[in-house]
């Protein structure tokens, strides 16, 4: 039975990972830390686990930490993981990093876009993108996981595998994104208040999202050379969800029946990635609270483009869902354990 860390309990990624973890049948929570002045009950933050989580959260010590865990989930803000990964990655733990902090090999690509110097760039080279779909056997032999952002994982899985064949046109790549406001964490933000959220729906950091470098690093790789997309980031009046759509310009006339066995070939060993029947369309709200990715393809004949759309719970394989499928990985545990 492996012994788990959450450091960063009480933001909503926390909250998830401690929801899925306290289930799984092969690990056991042994700490929760988060920035507090003292310890507190994680029922009193989150009373649905009054019942069902004695254990308290505490400040963050790393010592302590180190002595109580094996595996140590960093569910923190970009900038302030990187502090804490080197000490938990030196006494020989296993980390996930669910913070961008350790998603670029290229430090400056980091440093331009999130606006910060880095300080762990020695670790950078031992760190896996942890997307399990493109980097399962990776991942398996990995100390430090970098986890995806949840614009990435939507965007990512809905082109790799026509990147992936060269079916279309990597310079017209468009990709446009809608997320619920969890996506932005919990901490109090006016912009994101239910008044300024409820009845609105709006465009944001439009051309200057700190996805985008990670977006197209991944899909570069995917597709074997340089690419540069339009990635335009939206906020919807809902908790929790991502709805992207890409369009493509094939390269050649292709039916939409033969984009849809090109996926599930492509992802036949994905369990998390579910292609729909042709005229069905992903809907959040069919993988609320799942660990789940669906994807639809559109032929658009009057157009010659292809449309993907694919939708996911960010705070689920946005996030902590796809930490726990990393940490199974990591472990040898089945990649589905604690998740279906």
């Amino acid at each position: 039975m492996m012994r788990v860390a959450i450091v960063g309990a009480t933001g909503y990624t926390g909250c998830e990972l401690l929801d899925i973890l306290i289930g799984h049948p092969d690990v056991r929570v042994t700490s929760l830390t988060a920035k507090l002045d003292s310890a507190i009950k994680i029922h009193d933050e989150f009373p649905r686990f009054r019942g069902r989580v004695d254990l308290p959260c505490t400040p963050l010590d790393v010592e302590e930490v180190c002595k109580e865990s094996d595996i140590v989930f960093l569910s923190l803000p970009h900038g302030v993981s990187m502090k804490f990964a080197a000490p938990f990655f030196k006494a020989g733990k296993r980390v996930i990093d669910l913070s961008a902090d350790f998603r670029f090999s290229d430090v400056s690509v980091f440093e331009k876009w999130y606006g910060l110097p880095h300080g762990a760039q020695d670790l950078l080279a031992q760190a896996v993108y942890g997307l399990p779909e493109l980097h399962a056997a990776e991942i398996r032999k990995a100390r430090l996981i970098a986890n995806p952002g949840c614009y990435p994982t939507g965007a990512i899985l809905a082109l790799a595998p026509l990147l992936h064949g060269h079916h279309v046109a990597p310079d017209q790549v468009i990709v446009d994104s809608k997320s619920g406001v969890t996506g932005a964490g919990r901490k109090a933000s006016l912009p994101l208040s239910f008044g300024e959220c409820n009845e609105s729906f709006r465009a944001y950091k439009v051309g200057k999202h700190q996805h985008t470098p990670e977006i197209e690093a991944e899909l570069s790789r995917v597709a074997g050379s340089p690419l540069i997309i339009l990635f335009t980031p939206h906020l919807v009046p809902m908790n929790r969800g991502i709805l992207t759509t890409a369009y493509l310009t094939p390269l050649k006339k292709i039916a939409a029946g033969e984009i849809i066995a090109l996926y599930r070939e492509f992802y036949a060993n994905a369990p998390f990635v579910r292609i729909a029947d042709q005229g069905k369309l992903a809907d959040t709200k069919d993988v609320c609270g799942l660990n789940y990715c669906d994807i639809s393809i559109v032929v658009d004949d009057r157009t010659g483009k292809i449309v993907v759309i694919s939708a996911i719970d960010n705070l689920m394989k946005g996030a902590a869902g796809q930490a726990v499928q990393n940490m199974n990985l990591m472990c040898g545990f089945p990649e589905t354990a604690g998740l279906k």
